[in-house]
């Protein structure tokens, strides 16, 4: 069960992402609604884009934005059971489910907020082949989702190990 240093790991996590996710959206809808800026050339410019759709651009119809909406939600209450079922020792865990939550409440406040959908302005690519444009939720969703996935891979397979090697099995006295 978490406990409290771990619930301040976590809750600090997510709430850095949820900030400096919200900054600079604000920054980019404030300075980028004219012209892209290249960053490094033309691999890496900030341009203001809105989805109104889930990652790469996936829309479900008209109701895109309640259904990515309702989703998130159910996303957090899991992730939220994940959070309470993990110690303080597990902090690459905690850290990990706090950069997922901080993510995803980040791009759900934008759902919140406006129609247009999601704030995304990170544009990286080399001429036409271009990764969709992403933000600072996304990244943290991504880089989370990618460290909770190896976290649980590795419990699950030590997990494996330690339930197939006699030599870790509980002894028991027969008397």
């Amino acid at each position: 069960m978490a406990n409290g240093a771990s619930r301040k790991l976590f809750w600090g996590i997510a709430a850095a992402v949820v900030l400096a996710d919200f900054v600079t959206k604000l920054i980019a809808v404030a300075t980028l609604s004219r012209l892209p800026v290249r960053v490094i050339g033309d691999f890496v410019t900030f341009q203001l884009v809105y989805n109104p759709g889930a990652a790469f651009g996936i829309h479900v119809g008209a109701y895109s934005r309640w259904v990515f909406m309702a989703l998130a939600l159910l996303a957090l209450v899991v992730l939220g059971s994940m959070v309470r079922e993990t110690t303080a020792m597990q902090w690459v865990r905690l850290t990990a489910l706090g950069a997922v939550c901080g993510g995803a409440v980040g791009n759900l406040i934008d759902r919140f907020r406006s129609a247009r959908g999601v704030v995304d302005f990170i544009d990286v690519g080399v001429g036409n082949m271009r990764w969709p444009t992403f933000n600072v939720a996304d990244m943290a969703v991504t880089c989370g989702a990618v460290v909770l996935a190896v976290v649980l891979w590795t419990e699950g397979r030590d997990s494996d190990e330690r339930a197939h090697d006699p030599a870790a099995a509980p002894v028991s006295s027969s008397s």
